[in-house]
């Protein structure tokens, strides 16, 4: 079993390399997104087991990337994440794995996020936002089957009205 967890961190590693070599290779024609995490540790909830924060990390970062490439070539957006409540709560089940159980009460999706848009070293667009969907399972959702679906169709919203509004 730890050959199995090593070979697929090894996997996310050499997918993360590759898609920051290409990252680089096209920074110069596309847009991009720089996503930090200010004091994950204090946030109301997020994966208590380091290997998942880091999954969930790696996901929001990547999904934004994609995000960003609807931006004018040249362009940045900056995001830092202030603050995360993903949909659900997590309950502890066996010692080796929890899960996240979704009932659609008071359990919907939440974030606190700063961002700016910069073109040329200069900003040409910022704001802070409070994103909350509490009729997250109710209506479509792109990303139904995604880990983290719910609130990466939060993230979609919340580009599409505010994001590229200010372009």
């Amino acid at each position: 079993m730890p050959f199995a967890a090593y070979t697929s961190g090894m996997n996310k590693l050499n997918h993360a390399a590759g898609a920051a070599v290409l990252l680089l290779a096209s920074a110069s024609a596309f847009a991009t997104a720089t996503v930090s995490f200010v004091e994950i540790g204090k946030m109301t909830d997020v994966p208590h087991d380091f290997h998942k924060r880091e999954d969930m990390q790696f996901l929001f970062r990547e999904h934004l990337n994609l995000l960003s490439e609807k931006l004018p070539a040249g362009q940045v957006l900056k995001v830092d994440f202030l603050d995360i409540d993903l949909a659900g709560d997590e309950f502890p089940r066996v010692a080796v794995r929890d899960i996240r159980v979704l009932k659609g009460q008071a359990d919907w999706p939440r974030m606190h996020l700063r961002y700016s848009i910069e073109q040329d070293g200069k900003v040409v667009g910022s704001g802070e936002s409070k994103l909350s969907d509490p009729g997250y399972l109710m209506g479509t959702n792109s990303y139904s089957r995604d880990l983290y679906g719910h609130e990466k169709q939060m993230l979609d919203d919340w580009f599409r009205k505010e994001v590229l509004k200010q372009r």
